[in-house]
C-alpha cells in the first residue's frame, strides 16, 4: 500500500486513542479491616490449635475494586510468623467455608507462596486480579507452618474454619473445626481505578458488634456500608470496623487503648478520609466498678476522657481526616458497671462536650437515637440486647440508619 495510506492510518489511530482511552490512576483503599492484638483469657486458643493447619476466614469488603491484596499481621508475635501458603476466592456465603473454585487464586508474597512475617510486623501479599463487588463474601485461607504466636481479633461475629494439613485449594473444607474469631488477618485492601474515600469506625464492643448476629453482618457499620452502596453517588466510599470489645480511651482492656492503637488502626489505613469515634462508655463504667470515688475523681476522669478526644482530633486533623464524634449511649441498668446518678452525670458532661460546636467536625447523636424517652439514662427496650449496654440487631439497624450520608461528601 502507498506510504500515504499508512501515514494517514497511523495519524487516525493516534488521534483516536485519547478520545477512546479511559484515564486511570489506580489507588489502594482498605475495603475490610479488623484490629489485631494479643488475645487473653477465653479469647485465646489452647496451645497447638493452629499448628500446621489451614485456617479459612470469610470477610466482606465494603467497596468494589479490580485487584485485591491481603494484610497479614504478626502484631502480637514474639517470634516470626511462618506461613507455608495462602489463597483467596469468592465464598459461597458468609456462614460456611465453601468457595467458588473457579475464582480460587494462590496468594504470593514477593512472588513466593510462603512468607515469614517478623515479630510485631504486618506483611502485604502481592496483588491478585480478582474483580470484586462491594459486600461480596471473600474467603482467605492461610496455612501455618508450625505453631504460631496468637495475634487475633476475638470479636469477629464471623465463623472461621480450620483443618490439619494443606487445604488451601479445598472447595468445602469438609469436617473442618471452627470458632468465631479472626486470626492474623488485619485487612483486605482493594485497588480501584476510580477515587475512593474511607471511613474508619474506631470504637469498643458497640462498634465491634456485640449482640449482633453471628455471620449476619448486621453491626451498625454494616448497615452504613449497605446504605452507602445503595446510593449511586456514594458507592466509592468504603468503611472499615476497628472496634474492640472492652476498649477504652485511656486504659488497656481486652486490647490496647484507643490512643495507643490510633496510628495503626486509623491513620495508617490506605485511603482514610473520615473517622467516626464512638469511645468512652467503658472508661465511664470502669471508674466506679470496684468502688465509689470522690466527686473530684469523677471530674478529673471526665477531663481525661475529653483530653483523649482532643488528642485523637488533633492527630487525625494533621493527616487531613475529618473526625466525627458519636455521643456515648446510656448504660444505667447494666449489671457489670452498675452505673449510678454520678456516672450518668459524667456521661452527660462528656456528651455535652461532644455536641458542643468547635470540637468535632460533625456529630452523630447515637445517645438520642437509642435512649428510652421515658428513662433517658437507659437504652430503649426495643434496642436493648438484654444487658442494658449493648444494642440488639434492631438497635444496630437504628444506629446505622440514623447516620446522615451527607457527612461523607
Amino acid at each position: 500500500m502507498p506510504l500515504r495510506f499508512w501515514s494517514c492510518l497511523t495519524l487516525a489511530l493516534f488521534a483516536a486513542t485519547p478520545a477512546n482511552a479511559k484515564s486511570c490512576a489506580p489507588a489502594w483503599v482498605a475495603g475490610w479491616a479488623s484490629s489485631q492484638f494479643r488475645p487473653t483469657g477465653d479469647a485465646a486458643l489452647p496451645a497447638g490449635t493452629l499448628a500446621n493447619r489451614t485456617l479459612r476466614q470469610i470477610v466482606r469488603p465494603s467497596v468494589s475494586g479490580d485487584r485485591l491484596r491481603v494484610r497479614i499481621s504478626n502484631l502480637a508475635g514474639t517470634r516470626p510468623l511462618m506461613l507455608a501458603g495462602a489463597s483467596i476466592a469468592r465464598a459461597r456465603g458468609a456462614a460456611a467455608p465453601t468457595i467458588d473454585p473457579a475464582t480460587l487464586m494462590a496468594l504470593r508474597f514477593d512472588g513466593k507462596p510462603d512468607v515469614i512475617v517478623p515479630a510485631g510486623a504486618d506483611y502485604l501479599s502481592d496483588p491478585v486480579s480478582l474483580p470484586t463487588k462491594a459486600l461480596d463474601n471473600i474467603a482467605i485461607s492461610i496455612r501455618y507452618q508450625g505453631d504460631p504466636d496468637q495475634t487475633s481479633h476475638p470479636g469477629s461475629r464471623a465463623t472461621s474454619w480450620h483443618l490439619p494439613g494443606d487445604h488451601l485449594t479445598d472447595e468445602a473444607m469438609t469436617s473442618a473445626a471452627h470458632f468465631d474469631h479472626w486470626f492474623n488477618l488485619a485487612a483486605l485492601e482493594v485497588e480501584r481505578c476510580a477515587p475512593a474515600r474511607l471511613i474508619v469506625a474506631l470504637g469498643d464492643s458497640i462498634t465491634d458488634g456485640k449482640g449482633s448476629t453471628t455471620n449476619g453482618n448486621d453491626r451498625w457499620t454494616d448497615v452504613l456500608a449497605e446504605r452507602l452502596q445503595a446510593d449511586p453517588k456514594r458507592r466509592a466510599i468504603a468503611i472499615v470496623n476497628q472496634g474492640i470489645g472492652g476498649n477504652q480511651l485511656l486504659d488497656d482492656g481486652l486490647g490496647p487503648n484507643a490512643l495507643a492503637r490510633l496510628d495503626r488502626d486509623v491513620l495508617a489505613q490506605p485511603g482514610v478520609s473520615h473517622l467516626i469515634l464512638l469511645e468512652g462508655i467503658n472508661d465511664l463504667g470502669t471508674l466506679t466498678r470496684e468502688a465509689p470515688v470522690s466527686i473530684e475523681a469523677h471530674q478529673a476522669h471526665v477531663a481525661r476522657i475529653i483530653g483523649a478526644y482532643r488528642q485523637i482530633i488533633a492527630r487525625a486533623h494533621a493527616r487531613g481526616i475529618k473526625v466525627i464524634g458519636a455521643t456515648v449511649m446510656p448504660f444505667v441498668g447494666n449489671g457489670y458497671y452498675h452505673a449510678d446518678a454520678q456516672n450518668e452525670a459524667d456521661r452527660q458532661a462528656v456528651n455535652a462536650w461532644i455536641r458542643n460546636p468547635g470540637h468535632f467536625d460533625a456529630v452523630i447523636d447515637f445517645d438520642r437515637v437509642t435512649r428510652d424517652p421515658v428513662h433517658p439514662d437507659r437504652l430503649l427496650p426495643a434496642y436493648d440486647d438484654g444487658d442494658a449496654l449493648h444494642p440488639s440487631p434492631k438497635g444496630y439497624r437504628a444506629m446505622g440508619d440514623a447516620i446522615p450520608l451527607s457527612l461523607f461528601d
